[in-house]
C-alpha cells in the first residue's frame, strides 16, 4: 500500500480558481470540509479523473495518475477508484445481491480484499438481498451503493456528500454504518461534507477547503481545536476525544468514560466495559470557573489550563484549554473573560454541561 495520495490541481471554477495542494493518508477517512460552493466536489472530481483539463498532478505513492506537464492522464476506469454519489445510483434491473456482486465477480481473486459476507454484515444488508432498488428507502440505497463500491475492491473510495439527499430520519439510519467505515474499511476514503456533526462522527483526517484552496490539513481532533481556523467559529464547534467505558451505574442509568483528560460521566451507553468510543464536547456546552464550584447539577468538572484565546464575533471569546495534554475549546462572553481575568497559563475549571457520543 502506498504511503499517501499527493495532489496539486489548478482549475477555473466560474467565479474563482481551484488551486489546491495536499496529501491524504493511506488509511482511515479523510474529509474535504467547507461551505457549499467552496470547491470540494470539484476537487473530488479531479482526483477521480473526471476533470482531465485540470493543471497539476495526482500521485498514489510513486504512481502518477495525472501529470499535466507530461500530458499524462490515467482514465477514470483504470484508476481503481470507487465513487459513491449524493444519491444511491443502483442498476434498476438488478436486485441488491446482483448490484453488490456486479464488480466483485469481475475482480481477480488475488486483488480482492473484501469478502461478500463481511460487507453484507458491515452494512446490515442481509434482509435486503433479494429486493429490487425500487423497494428500498433512500438510506438503504446508499448502504447498497457503498457496499457495491467496496466489493469493486477499489484502491481509493470517494464519497461525495452521501447523506445530502436524505431526510433527517434516513440520515440517522445510515450514519451508524458510515461511522464504522473509519475503523473497518481496508481502503482510504475521501469524504466530502459541509456538516460539522457528520464530519466529527465519521472522519479521522481533515482538509479544510475555502474558495478553492486547502486552508489547512491535519488530524481531525487537532484541526477542530485550532482557534485560528474558521471551523472554530462555527456555532457547533467543539473538540473530539477517544475514550473507554470503565463503569456502568445501573441505578442512575449512567456510564463513566476514561479519556486523556480524566473521567467523564455520561448517559448510559449500552456497550460492554472496555469498549472504545469517540466523544465530542461542544464549545458552547462548557463554562469556566476559577475555583471548584460547590454543589451543582453539572457532573463533569475538570481542571484545565488556558492555552490561548481569540475574539469570536460580537462580545464573545473562543478559549483553547489544555485538558490532560489535549485541546478543549470553550466559548464564553468577553465579559466573562474580563470578570475572570483569564490569561494564558492560568489553571481554571471546565464545567462540561453535556457530552455527545459518536459510537
Amino acid at each position: 500500500m502506498p504511503d499517501q495520495l499527493a495532489f496539486r490541481f489548478r482549475l477555473p471554477l466560474g467565479n474563482f480558481l481551484l488551486d489546491a495542494e495536499g496529501r491524504i493518508p493511506n488509511r482511515g477517512v479523510s474529509a474535504l470540509f467547507g461551505r457549499s460552493g467552496c470547491g470540494k466536489t470539484s476537487l473530488l472530481r479531479c482526483i477521480a479523473g473526471l476533470e482531465p483539463n485540470a493543471e497539476g498532478f495526482l500521485a498514489l505513492g510513486d504512481e502518477y495518475w495525472h501529470d499535466s506537464r507530461r500530458g499524462h492522464t490515467v482514465p477514470p476506469h483504470q484508476r481503481g477508484i470507487g465513487y459513491v454519489f449524493q444519491e444511491g445510483v443502483l442498476f434498476p434491473h438488478l436486485n441488491v445481491r446482483e448490484n453488490l456482486c456486479f464488480g466483485h465477480r469481475r475482480t481477480p481473486l488475488h486483488l480482492r480484499f473484501s469478502d461478500f459476507d463481511q460487507v453484507v454484515e458491515l452494512l446490515a444488508l442481509a434482509h435486503l438481498l433479494e429486493r429490487s432498488p425500487a423497494q428500498l428507502s433512500g438510506g438503504e440505497k446508499q448502504r447498497v451503493a457503498i457496499g457495491r463500491a467496496l466489493l469493486n475492491h477499489p484502491r481509493l473510495l470517494l464519497m461525495d456528500e452521501p447523506m445530502a439527499a436524505l431526510d433527517r430520519g434516513h440520515k440517522k439510519e445510515i450514519l451508524p454504518y458510515l461511522e464504522r467505515l473509519h475503523g473497518t474499511s481496508p481502503v482510504p476514503i475521501i469524504y466530502v461534507t459541509h456538516d460539522l456533526d457528520e464530519l466529527s462522527r465519521i472522519a479521522d483526517h481533515l482538509l479544510l477547503v475555502e474558495k478553492g484552496t486547502i486552508l489547512a490539513a491535519g488530524p481531525l481532533n487537532e484541526m477542530l481545536s485550532r482557534i485560528d481556523l474558521p471551523i472554530a467559529r462555527d456555532e457547533d464547534a467543539g473538540s473530539l476525544f477517544d475514550a473507554r467505558i470503565i463503569r456502568h451505574d445501573r441505578d442512575y442509568h449512567l456510564s463513566t468514560l476514561e479519556f486523556a483528560g480524566g473521567e467523564l460521566i455520561v448517559g448510559w451507553i449500552d456497550r460492554p466495559l472496555g469498549d472504545q468510543v469517540r466523544i465530542r464536547i461542544q464549545a458552547k456546552d462548557i463554562s469556566l470557573a476559577l475555583q471548584p464550584p460547590g454543589p451543582t447539577s453539572i457532573l463533569n468538572i475538570l481542571p484545565v489550563t488556558v492555552r490561548e484565546m481569540a475574539a469570536h464575533g460580537r462580545g464573545r471569546m473562543i478559549v483553547c484549554l489544555d485538558l490532560g495534554g489535549a485541546p478543549l475549546l470553550a466559548r464564553i462572553t468577553r465579559k466573562s473573560q474580563a470578570r475572570l481575568d483569564l490569561q494564558p497559563g492560568m489553571q481554571v475549571y471546565a464545567q462540561i454541561k453535556s457530552v455527545a457520543l459518536s459510537l
